[in-house]
C-alpha cells in the first residue's frame, strides 16, 4: 500500500492526521512483517486486512473528538505488537505513550520500531497487567488507559481502571461480543471505582465489521486490593454473580 492510498483510507474512515503519518505507519508496518517471519506477532495475512485491523482500527478512537487527549499521559496494557498504543503515538507525539506487556520478545519489536522511527514519546514497560497496576509509578497516573482485544469487560476492567487517576478514563477495542459482556463488565467497573459509558460505533467503509469503542469513566480511587494477583482476574472475573 502507498501513502497516498493509507492517507485516503484513515480520511474515508474519519480520522485526522498528518502528512507524515502514513509513511510513519508503513515503516511500522514493514518491520512487523519482517518480525513476524521470526516470531507471533500478527496471525493476519492479507495486506489490506492487516491494514484495517492494526493501524486504521487502532486510530479509529481519533474519529472521535475529545476522546483521545492530545496530550497527556495513556499507558496500553498487553500491548501486544504495540496496538492500539503505537499507532496513537505516532499520530499523537505531545502524548505520553507508555507500552507494557509481559512478553520480553514482544518489547524488542516494539523498541526496534521506536528506534527505527525515532519515537520520542514513547516508553515501555515489562510487567503483566495485574502486577504493574502495583507499582507507584503507574497506579492511578494515567489520563487514559487502553486495551485491544485483550479480555473480557470485566477481566479488561481490572486490568486497566487501576492505572486510571481519577477523572480520567479506561477505553476498551471490542468487537460484537461487548453486548452480552456489558452487564457484569458495568458491575466489575463499579467495583474498582469506574462507570460503562455508550458504546460507539466504528465505521469501517467497505467492512462488515462490528467493532466498538468503550469509554469507562474512572470516578472513584480503586480500593487497594486490585487488581488481585496475577491470573485471577480471568480466573474468576469480578461482577460474575451478577445474571444476565
Amino acid at each position: 500500500m502507498t501513502e497516498q492510498a493509507l492517507s485516503a483510507r484513515l480520511t474515508a474512515c474519519g480520522i485526522p492526521h498528518d502528512a507524515a503519518l502514513p509513511g510513519k505507519l508503513l515503516k511500522y508496518h514493514e518491520l512487523l512483517l519482517d518480525w513476524n517471519a521470526r516470531m507471533d506477532l500478527t496471525a493476519v495475512t492479507d495486506e489490506e486486512e492487516m491494514i484495517d485491523r492494526h493501524y486504521v482500527d487502532s486510530l479509529s478512537a481519533l474519529a472521535v473528538p475529545g476522546l483521545i487527549p492530545s496530550s497527556g499521559a495513556l499507558i496500553d496494557v498487553g500491548t501486544g505488537a504495540g496496538f492500539p498504543g503505537l499507532p496513537l503515538a505516532l499520530a499523537c507525539p505531545e502524548l505520553r505513550v507508555t507500552l507494557m506487556d509481559a512478553q520480553q520478545k514482544r518489547l524488542n519489536f516494539l523498541q526496534a520500531v521506536t528506534d527505527a522511527l525515532d519515537v520520542r514519546n514513547v516508553t515501555l514497560v515489562h510487567a503483566r497487567a495485574e502486577d504493574g497496576a502495583q507499582f507507584p509509578q503507574h497506579r492511578e497516573k494515567y489520563d487514559l488507559a487502553v486495551a485491544r482485544a485483550v479480555a473480557s469487560l470485566s477481566v479488561l476492567s481490572e486490568y486497566l481502571l487501576p492505572y486510571v487517576r481519577v477523572g480520567g478514563k479506561a477505553l476498551c477495542w471490542k468487537g460484537p461480543a461487548l453486548m452480552e459482556e456489558l452487564q457484569q463488565g458495568r458491575r466489575a467497573a463499579f467495583l474498582l471505582g469506574g462507570k460503562v459509558e455508550e458504546p460507539i460505533p466504528v465505521a469501517f467503509p467497505g467492512r462488515e465489521w462490528q467493532h466498538l469503542l468503550l469509554p469507562i469513566s474512572k470516578s472513584g480511587k480503586t480500593a487497594r486490593q486490585y487488581p488481585r494477583k496475577a491470573g485471577t482476574p480471568s480466573k474468576s472475573p469480578l461482577g460474575a454473580n451478577v445474571k444476565k
